[in-house]
């Protein structure tokens, strides 16, 4: 391929990223207003420290989807949309993962303590199997990337070799939070009244995240694209 085809492919691979990436903080912002409609008109309002066991639940949620989910796409796309160099996105890629997991650890407190106060057993569902499961290898994926792209004394040829390995898991990761998400607003829409307002909401909900993951992944495949033209 000619050096202008290389460029000219690189640029667009570049310019759609970008775009897309754009696109995913469109959904970003719809998602995180969906489940707080949701949990706030349907379910009664998000309070840890409320006595009602349903409010102590409905922190878990809004903390995995807000704070964890979202903030683990965001993390991920910082290096399509953050205009800095590059060890500077690799920074702020970094410490939002590391939010994104302080949170995921509240979240899932939140999940027990909801289990205590409501007398119900622990992981039990599909849905705790797979979101222990998520945060469990976020975490392993998190200290990997640290001590691979952080640690002093760590070979430039290393850390290049790791990239598509860490690219891949991570995604895969989060892609595993995303379903744990799916399986979490299946077990709450059947208990909504089928057809009604609110499991209509838990369903145009789980699309958004749907298409939130999707548009992440997207972006990307057209990222690394650009590396390869």
């Amino acid at each position: 391929m000619a050096i202008g085809g290389i460029i000219g492919s690189h640029q667009r691979h570049s310019v759609v990223a970008s775009r897309v990436a754009m696109f995913a903080h469109l959904l970003f912002l719809v998602t995180a207003i969906l489940m707080l409609v949701w949990l706030l008109r349907f379910r009664g309002g998000i309070n840890i420290q409320s006595e009602d066991p349903d409010q102590i639940f409905n922190v878990h949620p809004f903390v995995m989807s807000w704070g964890f989910i979202l903030l683990i796409g965001e993390a991920i796309l910082v290096y399509t949309t953050v205009p800095l160099n590059h060890r500077a996105q690799k920074m702020v890629h970094m410490l939002v993962h590391m939010v994104a997991f302080i949170l995921g650890v509240f979240g899932v407190y939140a999940a027990f303590k909801f289990h205590n106060a409501a007398v119900a057993p622990d992981l039990v569902s599909l849905h705790s199997w797979i979101g222990i499961g998520a945060i469990s290898l976020f975490a392993l994926q998190w200290l990997i990337g640290f001590a691979v792209f952080w640690m002093p004394g760590t070979h430039e040829h290393v850390r290049a070799a790791a990239v598509p390995l860490h690219v891949a898991g991570g995604l895969a990761v989060f892609l595993l939070a995303i379903c744990a998400a799916q399986t979490g607003l299946v077990q709450k829409s059947a208990s909504a009244t089928p057809g009604g307002t609110e499991a209509n909401l838990i369903n145009v909900t789980g699309v958004f995240i749907l298409l939130y993951g999707a548009t992440v992944a997207a972006t990307v495949v057209l990222r690394m694209a650009t590396r390869h033209v």
